[in-house]
């Protein structure tokens, strides 16, 4: 099946979704995905990414603007002439069916004879990794292959864009990472233009080339995974896409692009950002502290707990809480310690002073 040739890319021109008289779900968006990229929507409950990818699928219609699919608008046309699949978190499977009658449903709808529906769905077994599996019911698979199954009926229709909402969200740890691996192969195997909606930081780090961060009906940051990760546009960003401490700062200079920080009496420099001298925020990874520096800021243990492969520490400092992550095991710190707690030279961020 040569589905990467049909690849389309997304474009939202102020795009407005409203439900009711004044029920804002998505609020004039403007957004372009790439053919053949995987592109998540992340962000919490009600923050407009569902809403969004049924603006896609045609399943919502948008307000105000435009969507346009390839070099198609679509903005008015109904879900049946999108040529989009989708699948759903609680993979829709039809129980009385078999495998193969499952994946082939779409198919009978597409004008395919019965020899071509049937290699078609062969093939999308095969691609999903459940070759010789087309006689079984759902109810003797397990649900991570359920969920395979709902993707290879998605895939045989060989749509310009494949959407995914919320598809691992049915299923336990061990197997969210493994559908992960496996829909982030396929998607790359394939060159498939992908929408998937997540309101899981990890997962959206592990499968994306691309995240658009959503919050209250807008966008508030898009870029790589590393991007968003290292240089979050602001605390809300920052505090979503894993953790982050968030550390109150006064910028006591600008030299260049360079600021310089003080914490407690502690200086710090780093790149300015675009921010000017006065109070600020330090935005810092767990990973990103150096415990039992010889230069940094005076802290306390709180609480210190093994995990396993690291210890994971709260620090009580003057200004508030810090959580702290460190891999060293066999020589832990304990409660009550005093500790001079130092920054990476790399990886703290700064941010517009908290208004909180």
């Amino acid at each position: 099946m040569s589905i990467n040739s049909k690849a389309a890319p997304v474009s939202f021109r102020n795009v407005t979704k409203v439900y009711g008289k004044d029920v804002v779900a998505v609020d004039d968006i403007n957004l372009e995905i790439e053919a053949g990229k995987l592109v998540t929507l992340l962000g919490p409950s009600g923050c407009g990414k569902t809403t969004t990818l049924r603006m896609i699928a045609g399943l919502e219609m948008a307000t105000q603007g435009s969507i346009h699919i390839g070099d198609r608008d679509v903005t008015l046309l109904p879900a049946t002439d999108r040529d989009v699949s989708m699948v759903f978190q609680s993979y829709a499977l039809f129980p009385h069916m078999t495998v193969m009658e499952n994946v082939s449903y779409g198919l009978g709808f597409s004008g395919f004879d019965k020899s071509e529906t049937k290699d078609r769905a062969a093939q999308g077994l095969d691609l999903v990794g459940l070759k010789g599996y087309g006689d079984r019911l759902p109810s003797e698979l397990s649900g991570g292959q359920q969920q395979r199954v709902a993707v290879a009926r998605a895939l045989v229709l060989e749509p310009q864009v494949l959407l995914f909402d919320e598809p691992l969200s049915n299923l336990d740890a061990k197997l969210r990472r493994q559908v992960r691996e496996d829909i982030r192969e396929i998607q790359q195997n394939l060159g498939l233009t992908v929408v998937y909606v997540t309101h899981d930081q990890e997962e959206a780090l592990a499968v994306s080339d691309e995240i658009v961060v959503m919050r209250n009906a807008g966008i508030a940051q898009i870029g790589s995974p590393r991007d968003l990760y290292d240089a979050p546009a602001d605390r809300f960003v920052a505090d979503f896409i894993g953790e982050a401490n968030i550390i109150p700062c006064e910028i006591t200079a600008i030299e260049g692009e360079t600021a310089t920080i003080d914490i407690s009496g502690f200086n710090h420099r780093l790149p300015a950002r675009g921010l000017t001298v006065g109070p600020a925020s330090l935005a810092v990874r767990p990973t990103r502290l150096k415990l039992g520096a010889t230069n940094g800021i005076e802290m306390q243990v709180q609480k210190a707990t093994y995990v396993g492969s690291r210890m994971e520490y709260t620090l009580q400092a003057d200004f508030g809480e810090v959580f702290v992550v460190a891999e060293d095991v066999d020589a832990p710190f304990s409660v009550e310690d005093m500790l001079t707690v130092g920054l990476d030279k790399t990886g703290p961020v700064l941010l517009p002073a908290d208004k909180n």
